[in-house]
C-alpha cells in the first residue's frame, strides 16, 4: 500500500461525504452543508493532482493505483453530477446540471464498462490509451460541477455542460474505436471454422 494508494483511498472516502452533504443542502438550503459539499469536492479534486503527483515523482505506480485512481475520479465525478441534476425539493438558487450532460457522461462510462468486460473476456486484455480529449472532459466536469457548487452565473452551467458532453461523447467514440480495434485484432474474434 503506497503512500499515492492511500492518497486515493482518502479521496473515494470524501465521495460520500460530499454526497450527503449535498443532498442536504438541497433537501434543506442551509449553506453550511454547501460549503461541506464544495470543500470536500475541491479537496477530493487536489488530491487527485497530489496522488499522481506521489506516483510519478517517488516512483509509486502500482497496479492497485492503476485502479483505484480512475475509479476515485468517476466516483467523484459521476456523484457530482448526478446530485447536482437533481431536484431541489427547496428553492436553493442553485443551477441544475442539465439531465442531458448527465445522462451524456454516464451513458459514456456504462459503453465503456460494458466494453472493456467483453474485450477482457475475449481478449484476456484490455488495452487503455488515455487521449486528451479525455482529461479536457474530465476537466470540464469538474468545472461545471464547481461553477454549480459555487453558485456562480447560472447561465455559464449550461456552457459547461456542453462542452463537458461534447468532449465526453468524443471520448466515448475514441475509446470505442480503439476498444474496436483490439477485438478485430484479437484471433478470438475470428469466425471459427466448419466442422
Amino acid at each position: 500500500m503506497t503512500t499515492a494508494n492511500k492518497v486515493t483511498i482518502l479521496r473515494i472516502f470524501l465521495v460520500p461525504v460530499f454526497i450527503v452533504e449535498t443532498i442536504y443542502y438541497l433537501n434543506n438550503g442551509n449553506e453550511i452543508h454547501r460549503v461541506a459539499g464544495l470543500l470536500c469536492f475541491a479537496v477530493a479534486a487536489v488530491l487527485d493532482g497530489v496522488d499522481g503527483y506521489i506516483a510519478r515523482h517517488y516512483n509509486q505506480r502500482s497496479e492497485l493505483g492503476a485502479i483505484l485512481d480512475p475509479l476515485a475520479d468517476k466516483l467523484l465525478l459521476v456523484s457530482g453530477v448526478v446530485v447536482l441534476s437533481l431536484h431541489s425539493p427547496v428553492n436553493v438558487h442553485m443551477a441544475r446540471i442539465p439531465l442531458w450532460a448527465t445522462a451524456t457522461i454516464i451513458s459514456r462510462d456504462v459503453v465503456i464498462l460494458i466494453g472493456m468486460v467483453v474485450i477482457h473476456m475475449t481478449c484476456g486484455k484490455v488495452a487503455v490509451r488515455p487521449r486528451i480529449v479525455g482529461k479536457v472532459a474530465t476537466v470540464l466536469q469538474m468545472a461545471m460541477v464547481l461553477w454549480t457548487l459555487l453558485k456562480w452565473d447560472e447561465r455559464w452551467t449550461a456552457y459547461w455542460a456542453l462542452g463537458a458532453a461534447v468532449c465526453t461523447a468524443a471520448s466515448g467514440l475514441m475509446y470505442v474505436w480503439d476498444g474496436m480495434r483490439q477485438l478485430s485484432a484479437s484471433p478470438r474474434s475470428l469466425p471459427t471454422p466448419e466442422q
